[in-house]
């Protein structure tokens, strides 16, 4: 029997002990060993479930119980969950996780530690819920010099566009539909602002290339500016607008190259998979120099989709007790490692406020004489779309001084 500690008892640390709960003989067949929830780590009281009498207030009850292998951390935010996750490695204990915002500020850190105290860290759940994503890069295109990471990464912005999309409702509606169906929290900030899709790259991107960014470091937009007449015109144009994460090598054939990282808006062609990607789900692109596209998909949150994540970590663990896992570990990267978002190449969708069409249509014209022009008003007192040639935001800025009233990326 292995005993186990539970830190935060809410939405996913409670899906994790159903998930025990419920499979623990299933787990015993494939590890020869059951699972003993041993502590349950919150501030609360339980007393009306069956798991109550295992809540302590006192993370040092944890770490002094030389019995406990293994923590299993879902306490959500930065502190004290980090904390909590060093002092267990410290200790000699393998730490399990779903926090992203853990991983994606301290998992160099975390790695290094686990490494040094001849444990594991383990965040199958940080990123795509219950969508196998991190295992599968680390180990099944191990063999792959991976260039490029492109991610619809978080489930609520997918269902807003969404619901913009299918049904002609503004982004106020449909995030009150989102909230009231409980996809989006009250205050939906880490959502809708692109943070959560922010940690969930800057992990991604760590795994593939090697190399730690902070996330208050990557250019990150939300989806709060998108309006239906931006919808229309990427439809105009033959797509869709998706939140999307990006993250690649600037040169795709030099390993040790730059890395690029943003999230923000994309207008995404019909044809391109992440397009047909719809409501609360999420999807991950991987690019490999052998292997081609892989591509991950399923349903990027809830409490059971990503408490199997985490229970499948803990059964890695137990699957190699006995074994001396090397991991690979992450660079803390520099600035001068990062590819600076105003000078990527892109196209962009770009409305701009037409008083006289003519008028704007030859300032188009003389910024970018390939542009291609996709409406006007027909009273000539509207709004002009166009599409630009491959240029930089910054060359963009710089042709219209005086603003635009959108520009989205045009995903390559």
């Amino acid at each position: 029997m292995t005993n186990i500690a539970i830190l935060g008892f809410g939405v996913v640390g409670g899906g994790v002990a159903d998930v025990i709960t419920k499979n623990n003989d299933t787990i015993a067949r494939k590890t020869g060993e059951h699972i003993n929830i041993k502590y349950i780590l919150d501030l609360r009281e339980f007393p009306n479930h069956p798991l109550g009498d295992r809540v302590v207030h006192d993370m040092n009850i944890i770490l002094s119980d030389p019995e406990v292998t293994v923590v299993a951390e879902m306490m959500g935010g930065a502190h004290p969950a980090y904390d909590y996750s060093r002092a267990a490695l410290e200790a000699g204990k393998h730490v399990v996780t779903s926090n992203k915002e853990v991983v994606a500020t301290f998992g160099a850190e975390l790695l290094e530690i686990a490494r040094e105290h001849h444990v594991r860290y383990l965040f199958e759940a940080s990123v795509g819920g219950g969508i196998p994503v991190i295992r599968p890069m680390s180990s099944c295109l191990a063999a792959n010099a991976l260039y490029e990471v492109d991610g619809i990464l978080n489930g609520t912005t997918n269902y807003i566009l969404t619901q913009m999309i299918r049904a002609g409702k503004s982004f106020e509606e449909a995030l009150a539909e989102a909230q009231a169906k409980g996809y989006a929290e009250r205050n939906p900030a880490a959502d809708v602002e692109g943070l959560d899709a922010c940690r969930k790259i800057c992990i991604l991107s760590a795994l593939a290339f090697g190399k730690s960014f902070s996330p208050a470091d990557i250019h990150t937009e939300g989806i709060t500016k998108i309006t239906l007449d931006d919808v229309a015109a990427a439809e105009m144009y033959g797509g869709v607008i998706k939140l999307i994460g990006r993250t690649g090598l600037c040169d795709p054939d030099d390993p040790d190259s730059p890395v690029y990282m943003l999230v923000a808006p994309h207008v995404i062609a019909h044809d391109n998979p992440l397009a047909g990607v719809d409501d609360v789900f999420n999807s991950i692109l991987v690019r490999g120099n052998a292997v081609g596209d892989v591509m991950f998909y399923g349903r990027g949150a809830g409490n059971l989709p990503t408490a199997s994540a985490v229970v499948a970590d803990i059964i890695d663990i137990l699957s190699h007790k006995d074994a001396e896992i090397f991991v690979p570990g992450w660079k803390t990267a520099g600035a001068d490692e990062l590819c600076q978002t105003e000078t990527l190449p892109y196209a962009f969708l770009v409305r701009m406020k037409a008083e006289s069409r003519g008028a704007a249509v030859a300032g188009v014209r003389a910024a970018y004489p390939d542009a291609e022009i996709l409406t006007a008003a027909d009273d000539d007192n509207g709004t002009l779309a166009f599409v630009t040639p491959v240029t930089t935001e910054k060359a963009l800025g710089e042709a219209f001084p005086d603003g635009v009233l959108s520009a989205v990326r045009i995903m390559p």
